[in-house]
């Protein structure tokens, strides 16, 4: 079973070019504060922006550095089941343990045809590896069902996980009424991660997380503590890290000549600029994603400087790791600068 805290690594770019060097520095960093595994190339990763000569190499980073010392997960969906099987192909050449299938996106196929043309392919076609839908219908405009998943888990023993990333209770709980207690949940929103462990109906089994980019450590420790049984001291970690939490999406009011609107900076732009005012390997994100409004960057130098004030020990494995003094960087205005455009 696939349990755990696992770090959805962010793609570090340079001059728009994936930055390997800081890819494997950030892997390093991941491994040396406990996390369970990474996942390569997801959402966080800007998976819908590489090339697949990209993705490839990404997997194949990930796999060889974190090979022995903890799991690889490579995110080799799509909207087309050739490229999911070629992506799961070289996927399995470079000895990843697992590959994470989002939902197709945008051509939007029924619950039926993405467990018979989709995912049971690749199921089918490797079987020797850990097959995991990600079901996040808020991305993708369709949704692989808990009976569908179900279903698979009966016909192929390979697809036993789920990333639930739909922040519906109710779907979670069906899918462990229709899967049982031997499949594993796992959260794909880090601010319901204690809920959906603790909940006796869902009894999720960790989590894939973007926080963790920034906090692997404690992330990893409260996923452990409930995997464990120990609620009360996972709930001090959760209330530590609850406010980074909301930085996964934020969501700001703009003023136009026109009136106010809603800005929505969509992960991974905020912890992408969160590495940036912490001196991690980062970069800017690949267009179509650019940058904060200086409303979105105020509120997250607030949330920082609020966890940082209460809870240092959440950012210490950054400042021991890259050497940084994470105070003074949270007053560094020139690095804020460049983090951030008016609206118009």
């Amino acid at each position: 079973m696939i349990t755990g805290c696992f770090t959805a690594i962010v793609t570090p770019f340079k001059n728009d070019y994936v930055d390997y060097e800081g890819l494997s520095t950030l892997i390093d960093f991941q491994i040396a504060n406990g996390i369970t595994g990474i996942l390569a190339a997801g959402t966080t990763g800007e998976s819908p922006t590489l090339t697949w000569d990209e993705h490839n190499g990404i997997m194949e980073k990930v796999a060889k550095k974190s090979k022995g010392k903890c799991l690889c997960i490579a995110g080799t969906g799509s909207n087309n089941t050739k490229e999911a099987l070629a992506a799961t192909k070289h996927a399995a050449d470079v000895g990843v343990d697992a590959v994470l299938l989002v939902d197709p996106y945008y051509n939007g196929p029924s619950s039926l045809e993405i467990r018979k043309e989709y995912v049971g392919p690749v199921a089918s076609a490797f079987p020797d590896i850990h097959i995991i839908p990600y079901v996040i219908p808020g991305r993708t405009g369709t949704q692989l069902l808990p009976e569908d998943l179900a279903l698979l888990y009966k016909e192929y023993g390979n697809v036993n996980t789920v990333k639930e990333a739909t922040g519906n209770i109710e779907n979670m709980k069906q899918t462990r009424k229709c899967c049982g207690s031997g499949y594993t949940i796992l959260s794909g929103d880090d601010g319901l991660t204690y809920d959906m462990m603790i909940d006796p109906e869902i009894k999720a089994g960790g989590v894939i997380s973007v926080i963790s980019n920034i906090a692997p450590k404690a992330v990893a420790q409260m996923t452990d503590a409930l995997i464990q049984g120990n609620q009360s001291e996972a709930e001090k970690y959760k209330t530590a890290l609850d406010p980074l939490f909301e930085l996964v999406t934020v969501k700001t009011m703009e003023k136009t000549p026109y009136g106010d609107v809603v800005c929505r900076a969509r992960n991974p732009l905020a912890v992408k600029a969160v590495m940036t005012i912490f001196g991690m390997p980062s970069g800017g994100c690949r267009r179509p994603l650019g940058k904060l409004t200086r409303n979105a960057l105020e509120k997250i130098l607030e949330t920082l400087r609020k966890v940082q004030t209460k809870n240092p020990e959440i950012f210490m494995p950054v400042e021991n790791f890259f050497e940084v003094h994470i105070d003074k960087r949270l007053k560094d205005n020139s690095v804020f600068e460049t983090l951030f455009y008016q609206y118009y």
